[in-house]
């Protein structure tokens, strides 16, 4: 029994160690993410005010000022769960130099820096759904339902097939890395398209309400396929179970909450009125909508779709004005962490033609992007019925794969399933459509008449008059 006691010391001894290093390192991880947070404020409003000044959409700039700070150009921010290593971030050479730390406490505060960043974009993210959720109109959302659906499954069912078989037969990818790339092809970043769109005053356009409707279903189907492709890359077969539990809870949870949105606003706004201290109204909206997004997670869906759903409840409320005012300051902090962080991961080394590597990958990246532009561009004439509506724009505005296809890919890898050029391709075709889909959304609605986005106040005289 000695040695179990003297095994049990050393671990007890471990562990304190562990926790005192990590309790010593916690102010300077706090120092690494206050300097990331400055670096990633700078790039974004120095490439938002470029874009803007250039006639493009600000985002656009701040997916490309993510590029320059992160693994494709200065290394200034960098993320471990994305493969870099503490010696590769600029930030941590700087705060190893300050504070004269060891490599593995170096490592250590990376790790930690890495993620408070990463979750600080999540926020970001489920902050800006919730926003989009607010602006959108449920009633317009319903009217465009079915030809949102319709959007939605041919864009998710086009590229999917034609990628899967393209592979097989072009290039002869076994079927499981080829369904792994056709799966990449299915996603849609609804974050990217819907602040593109609100930019350009179009969020609450036909074309815009289909757009983000669309997008929202294509989540949905996009986990659903997650869910299938991550059991092929496990066990080599589809669990049908988990599948049929996806399309089910993802079903009533959408509706479920929606429907139920009608009894919440009364409460909401009898809470809000009995309020009496600073955030009466912001902050109930912000525990609600973390809240959906918990239970969206909680049953294996995306947390987006519980705060975009959030805003679409409270959009009915009679607080919508004021609460859409005290949402946007928290936006404007929040959001521009995730559009620089996107384009922080973004490695365009798969893109250097001079890598040996790199030119089998490249030149399945354009059959990938072909197939991803295509495939999605098509969607906008499958609506029928509406002749005066902008077709092209509908489809451009779902070719942005965003962090979404990177999540495939980064599952696909971890897994072992995908090959060094099959992944490359996908991240080239990731990285592509994400900053081809915004000048494109842009040029797809030049030279029309822009409609501006109606007032708050218009909208609920509006909402009055239909109630009447």
């Amino acid at each position: 029994m000695t040695w179990i006691s003297s095994l049990a010391s050393q671990f007890q001894l471990s562990l304190l160690v562990t926790t005192t290093t990590e309790s010593e390192n916690a102010p300077v991880v706090l120092t690494g993410v206050l300097l990331s947070l400055v670096i990633i404020y700078l790039a974004s409003k120095l490439g938002g005010e470029l874009s803007k000044r250039l006639n493009f959409p600000p985002v656009l700039g701040e997916l490309v000022s993510g590029v320059v700070i992160g693994v494709s150009a200065l290394h200034l921010l960098m993320f471990s769960e994305s493969g870099a290593q503490a010696s590769d971030s600029a930030i941590m050479s700087v705060l190893q130099f300050i504070f004269d730390l060891s490599p593995d406490s170096v490592t250590s505060i990376f790790h930690s820096q890495s993620e408070v960043i990463s979750v600080l974009a999540e926020l970001g993210v489920i902050i800006l759904l919730f926003e989009i959720g607010l602006e959108s109109d449920l009633r317009q959302l319903k009217e465009v339902g079915y030809q949102a659906t319709i959007v939605a499954v041919v864009g998710v069912s086009v590229p999917f097939t034609a990628g899967t078989i393209g592979l097989m037969m072009l290039f002869h990818v076994p079927v499981i890395p080829a369904i792994f790339a056709g799966a990449a092809l299915t996603a849609t970043s609804i974050g990217i398209t819907s602040k593109v769109l609100s930019e350009l005053g179009r969020l609450k356009s036909k074309e815009g309400q289909i757009i983000v409707g669309a997008a929202v279903i294509d989540d949905v189907l996009g986990i659903i396929v997650l869910a299938v492709v991550a059991s092929l890359a496990k066990t080599g077969e589809v669990d049908i179970l988990n599948v049929v539990y996806l399309i089910f809870s993802a079903s009533i949870f959408l509706l479920g909450s929606i429907l139920l949105g009608k009894f919440f606003n009364k409460t909401f706004v009898a809470i809000a009125d009995k309020l009496q201290t600073r955030g009466q109204l912001v902050i109930p909206a912000l525990i609600f909508a973390f809240f959906m997004a918990f239970i969206a997670n909680a049953i294996h869906l995306e947390a987006i779709l519980g705060a975009f759903a959030a805003g679409l409840v409270l959009d009915e409320t009679d607080k919508r004005k004021e609460l859409d005012q005290q949402v946007v300051p928290i936006a404007d902090i929040l959001v521009p962490i995730f559009f620089v962080a996107v384009g922080a991961r973004a490695d365009l080394g798969v893109l250097n033609p001079t890598n040996a590597d790199n030119q089998t990958g490249l030149i399945i990246a354009i059959f990938l992007i072909v197939v991803a532009i295509v495939g999605k561009v098509v969607t906008g004439w499958t609506v029928f019925g509406q002749p005066q509506l902008n077709r092209l724009a509908i489809g451009v505005g779902m070719i942005p794969r965003g962090e979404v296809g990177l999540v495939f890919a980064g599952i696909g890898s971890a897994s072992g399933v995908l090959d060094k050029p099959l992944e490359a391709a996908i991240i080239t075709m990731v990285i592509l459509t994400t900053f081809l889909a915004p000048p494109l959304l842009r040029f797809a609605f030049k030279g029309e008449l822009v409609e501006d986005k109606p007032t708050v106040e218009q909208a609920d005289l509006e909402r009055e008059l239909q109630k009447q």
